[in-house]
């Protein structure tokens, strides 16, 4: 029986990952800064440990634990992320350093403390969830994007590093979700970064991403984080969602010119 240690699990993506793997019948570590294991239903298979991305000291213990419970961990998937909706001039560098914690640098300190563990095995699987800005830097999202653009060259690099040890390196790319707590749970640090002369445009934004036929929920996610998981293929990016997997093929199938001038005519304000 295989395991997976999957952060960020409270909600959203990475919760419908953890029940997507029990339903399979994996041993699962969910991972959680605030552990509260009445979000799942108990299962001998299932094992809640507290995990703050940010802390050298809670990554190895977190680490530690999941091992120990279930022996080894085949899979690791990062999954824990925070978001931002902001105008960059207005944005502080506190926050986007706040951003690149969280979503680069925790991705990068829990990846390498499990490759030891898979390089000695010569098996195992990391999958980096990154966002669908990925393929188009979307407007009022730069820090959030670049953080995430990061984790994208970090993974290909190691999809090659790694390969020769036997551990495959994957990466999921998610649409935009409005039911997930990409804003929600970053109000606070949201506040006062949409000045009055970006007002009108980030509403539109919006108004734009609110279309609930073209955008991304939390099944297509776990479906695309379970796929890249078990996949055995050269294959490297996984989009995820409707809205993302159009970006991926526009941007694969046009010329650079040809992709940002239609996207710009899209996402142009409207006076």
């Amino acid at each position: 029986m295989k395991t997976v240690l999957i952060t960020g699990t409270s909600s959203g993506y990475g919760k419908a990952t953890a029940e997507r793997f029990l339903q399979q019948g994996w041993n699962v570590i969910a991972t959680m800064r605030k552990p509260d294991p009445g979000l799942f239903e108990p299962a001998e298979r299932l094992h809640v440990v507290q995990l703050d991305v940010t802390d050298e000291a809670s990554i190895a213990r977190a680490v530690s634990q999941g091992i120990e419970a279930f022996g080894q961990i085949d899979v690791l998937i990062n999954n824990a992320g925070i978001g931002l909706l902001s105008a960059f001039e207005v944005t502080p560098e506190a926050t986007t350093r706040e951003l690149f914690e969280t979503n680069t640098f925790g991705v990068m300190a829990m990846t390498q403390a499990i490759i030891p563990h898979m390089r000695e095995r010569s098996e195992g699987v990391i999958v980096n969830v990154t966002s669908s800005v990925c393929f188009a830097g979307m407007p009022m999202v730069a820090s959030y994007a670049a953080s995430k653009f990061a984790i994208e060259g970090f993974t290909e690099a190691l999809f090659f590093e790694l390969d020769s040890f036997g551990v495959r390196v994957k990466l999921v790319e998610p649409g935009y979700g409005p039911g997930t707590n990409f804003t929600a749970n970053g109000m606070e640090r949201m506040d006062g970064l949409i000045p009055p002369a970006y007002q009108q445009y980030a509403a539109q934004l919006m108004q734009r991403f609110a279309n609930p036929g073209a955008v991304t929920n939390a099944d297509q996610v776990a479906n695309g984080i379970f796929a890249a998981a078990n996949d055995q293929t050269d294959r490297l990016r996984f989009p995820a969602g409707p809205d993302s997997e159009h970006l991926a093929n526009s941007r694969w199938n046009s010329t650079d010119e040809q992709f940002l001038s239609g996207m710009r005519s899209m996402l142009r304000m409207k006076k």
